[in-house]
């Protein structure tokens, strides 16, 4: 299928599919659920597996029970779904379990409006977990970067052992584009490490020159432990404080020390800028019209797109921003991701555009905005 059209959902669930994805479980839900039926044509014919759970609670945890024994896992949601995730998203973390958690974003709060989207999830993927460890969520912002972001998610989740959020939206995730496969930009494909076999098996050792512990399925000839609770390298339950302790500042170490590696993003420069718009997800596409007018204007603006949310890229905003006086944070929310923004620059002027009222933030607003007309 080199070139095809269609929309976010049908991209993601294809580089699922390339990427090794052999399981997917979820629950129906608006704008996610043609992730589902994707998965379901194209899953059986190449061995795998795709199922409905009872909710949306058993859905993420059958993906995790299917983790645990080896297969690459996805689920798709949106907003109420990710609420219900929560618990389990928490047990991914802690016990390091790979999962790629697709999250289309819908207006809020709570069931909102099903049929109308926002970016208002972008704080809860990121908190919304006991224990407050870093997670990873990548934002597209049209369907080829459904496509090659879903290919770099599932590699994350095997190299880091770790949840990895897609964070669409319905407008990205129903919408349809053409898209030439073949002449994307794809990753080589990452599975997760199989430990050295002249050594003892702990399910949670870590080797002096890794971050991350080898992986062994559970039900193999070597028994493998799973707990939710503190535990050491062996698996079982701690209270030990210094193994405690070191387990904890590796779990944040190993994502907040990698995202150099997986800062996704693109920049757009235009000379004589004094204005950088900061965007992403759908409103990402407002920002690069208004760089292309204003530039045939001689108003130019510089545009700063991040296709990855959390961690945060610190050090990509921070030397992006720096020889601009003012930026501009453009967000379908209430005001989310622009506090980060203001931590990372506190000796800058940034502004805040945004709205949550089912509408796309459009070209003219940020116009507006910039130029105060």
């Amino acid at each position: 299928m080199p070139y095809a059209l269609m929309e976010g959902n049908e991209a993601i669930a294809w580089a699922a599919a390339e990427s090794g994805c052999r399981f997917f479980a979820g629950y129906p839900i608006t704008p996610a659920t043609t992730i589902f039926n994707s998965m379901l044509k194209i899953l059986p014919p190449l061995g795998g597996i795709c199922i409905q759970g009872e909710d949306e609670i058993a859905s993420i945890g059958y993906c995790l029970g299917a983790s645990m024994a080896g297969l690459k896992t996805m689920t798709a949601t949106s907003g109420p779904g990710i609420s219900l995730y929560s618990e389990h998203i928490s047990f991914a973390i802690g016990s390091e379990i790979p999962i790629v958690i697709v999250d289309v974003q819908r207006l809020g709060p709570s069931t909102g409006s099903a049929t109308r989207g926002a970016d208002g999830d972008i704080q809860f993927l990121r908190w919304g977990s006991s224990g407050g460890l870093p997670v990873i969520v990548l934002v597209p912002v049209d369907v080829s970067d459904c496509y090659t972001l879903t290919l770099h998610a599932f590699n994350l989740a095997e190299q880091f052992r770790c949840p990895v959020f897609i964070a669409s939206n319905k407008e990205i995730a129903m919408t349809r584009e053409n898209i030439d496969i073949d002449s994307l930009e794809k990753p080589a494909i990452i599975d997760r490490t199989s430990p050295p076999t002249n050594h003892p098996f702990l399910p949670f050792e870590v080797a002096a020159d890794r971050v991350v512990p080898y992986f062994l399925p559970i039900g193999g000839d070597i028994l493998v432990r799973q707990t939710s609770s503190t535990h050491g390298p062996d698996g079982y339950i701690t209270t030990d404080y210094d193994n405690i302790a070191k387990n904890q500042e590796r779990l944040h170490k190993k994502l907040a020390s990698g995202i150099s590696r997986f800062s996704f993003h693109e920049t757009i420069l235009a000379e004589n800028a004094d204005t950088l718009l900061l965007a992403y997800g759908v409103s990402a596409r407002a920002a690069r019209d208004v760089y292309r007018k204003q530039k045939n204007r001689n108003r130019p603006v510089s545009l700063l797109i991040l296709k990855t949310l959390w961690p945060v890229p610190d050090a990509l905003i921070r030397e992006t921003a720096r020889k601009f006086k003012r930026v501009v944070v453009v967000e379908m929310n209430l005001g989310q991701y622009v506090r980060e923004v203001q931590r990372i620059l506190p000796d800058k002027s940034v502004e805040f555009i945004g709205q949550m009222d089912g509408r796309l933030i459009n070209p003219r607003q940020i116009e507006e905005a910039i130029y105060h007309v």
